[in-house]
């Protein structure tokens, strides 16, 4: 049986509760009993899904709608400091908590993973939640990004484990204690937060630090920051390491992986023995992260031969390479790629799943600083593309670096020899792109802002 609620969290107020992160915790909340309610910028499904569970959810940011009679306000790192409701929260006196905060809270008492690296959190932890589910284990989980099958980001389980994606965006991920921690990779990202890989090392062993004594790091053995940070905590006392990947030193060994389509099928030697299981995505980058996930079910003492079966049962993540739909005989696929390395890696899955099709991809960068720091190696990415339509810079929490734009991108792009072109209002993008498609071209709607609002669009075109 799960823990009850913190008495903190008796009555909580989240400021942005249809965020991805934000609406997790809340909806456990909600069904652990809590009294939730929140406020965010505009209407959704997110929203719904809340008012569904009994939140009260509030559209806009505004004093009046923090009760008097809440227990904390919850935020995240992007609730600016003159939040009206956040002022008045100071005003009445209510406890401010972060959101890893409040996630931290929920773990408490019981097993909880941790899945943290700069890429494939959302995927990985979601091949977990799906086959403790599916193994009959009742996981509770807090996920990024909704599951293709069950359509949540979070739930409430009766069961004893607690799976969740750990964000090192702000280093909110060092405040969990996990028995079972999976770094997938460590690469240079949110440089407002991190002025060098140096700082970035620190804060991933910090959180390898709080694993529980006895606990398992589960650690990518090919990622060369991965590999680097395995060195710096290798004789951590009290901490098992578990490497994965397709080092012949691997601790589990990803022995091959085999292309079917949209799918994969891979296999692994473990303990000596051949292990051979299918993942419903294509790329051998979401083979690796089924690979971690298995890793750390084993080490939570479950059988892998049946942590494997439960793992086909994965069917994706909404935007991580989901299909949206075919018009025309055009396939148009959702991916949040957004760093360079998600970016080649994405690509290199659709051009391993569609060897005789063309590639056209629309491409959203995501953050002015990002973009600064990325912007050349963004463009080599998109490479990959037979063609690419690049939009302006999402900003997302962020205000505009002067000389940052997307040409950047678009520029690099071009000395790399892509097709690339420059689109300023999207709205000109739908019926731009269906008249470049050709039947059997694949689509892919790339970034993580809003992109991803214009596959439907595009199918509509193409429709008619």
């Amino acid at each position: 049986m799960a823990p009850g609620i913190p008495a903190a969290m008796e009555r909580p107020h989240f400021i942005g509760i249809g965020g991805a992160g934000m609406s997790g915790i809340a909806k456990i909340l909600a069904q652990r009993g809590a009294k939730v309610a929140g406020s965010d910028a505009k209407e959704s499904g997110t929203a719904e899904a809340l008012r569904a569970l009994g939140a009260t959810v509030h559209i806009g940011h505004a004093a009046g709608h923090l009760a008097q009679d809440a227990s904390c306000v919850v935020v995240s790192s992007a609730i600016r400091a003159d939040n009206p409701e956040l002022l008045r929260a100071a005003e009445l006196s209510v406890p401010v908590v972060h959101r890893s905060d409040a996630l931290a809270s929920l773990m408490q008492g019981l097993r909880a993973i941790a899945v943290a690296g700069t890429h494939g959190k959302t995927t990985t932890t979601s091949m977990l939640a799906v086959a403790l589910s599916e193994l009959g284990l009742h996981p509770s989980y807090a996920i990024g990004g909704d599951l293709a099958g069950p359509g949540t980001n979070a739930t409430h389980g009766e069961g004893d484990i607690f799976v969740a994606e750990a964000d090192e965006s702000d280093r909110s991920f060092q405040k969990y204690d996990p028995e079972v921690a999976i770094v997938l990779n460590v690469e240079l990202d949110h440089h407002a937060n991190y002025a060098s890989m140096d700082e970035i090392y620190d804060s991933f062993e910090t959180f390898v630090g709080k694993i529980v004594p006895g606990g398992t790091l589960v650690v990518a053995a090919d990622q060369p920051g991965a590999v680097e940070l395995t060195k710096r905590v290798r004789d951590l006392a009290g901490v098992n390491v578990v490497t994965y990947g397709e080092s012949e030193t691997a601790d589990v060994r990803v022995h091959k992986v085999t292309p079917r389509g949209l799918t994969s099928e891979v296999t692994v030697v473990l303990n000596g023995k051949y292990l051979t299981f299918t993942v419903s995505v294509p790329g051998r980058h979401y083979a690796h992260n089924a690979v971690a996930a298995l890793a750390a079910g084993v080490a939570l003492g479950i059988p892998a031969h049946n942590l494997a079966s439960a793992l086909g049962k994965y069917t994706g993540v909404k935007r991580r390479l989901q299909l949206k739909g075919e018009a025309a005989g055009v396939q148009v696929i959702d991916s949040y790629a957004h760093h360079p390395t998600e970016m080649a890696a994405d690509l290199e899955a659709m051009r391993g799943a569609a060897t005789d099709s063309r590639l056209l991809v629309v491409f959203q960068p995501h953050l002015f600083s990002r973009t600064q720091e990325l912007g050349t190696e963004m463009g080599q990415a998109l490479a990959l593309a037979d063609a690419s339509v690049v939009l302006d810079i999402y900003p997302a929490r962020e205000d505009p670096i002067p000389g940052v734009t997307s040409a950047l991108i678009i520029d690099a792009a071009k000395r790399a020899g892509a097709d690339v072109t420059a689109v300023h209002d999207r709205t000109e993008v739908p019926g731009a792109v269906a008249g470049m498609a050709k039947p059997g071209d694949l689509v892919l709607t790339m970034g993580a802002g809003d992109v991803t609002d214009l596959g439907p669009q595009i199918l509509e075109h193409l429709s008619n």
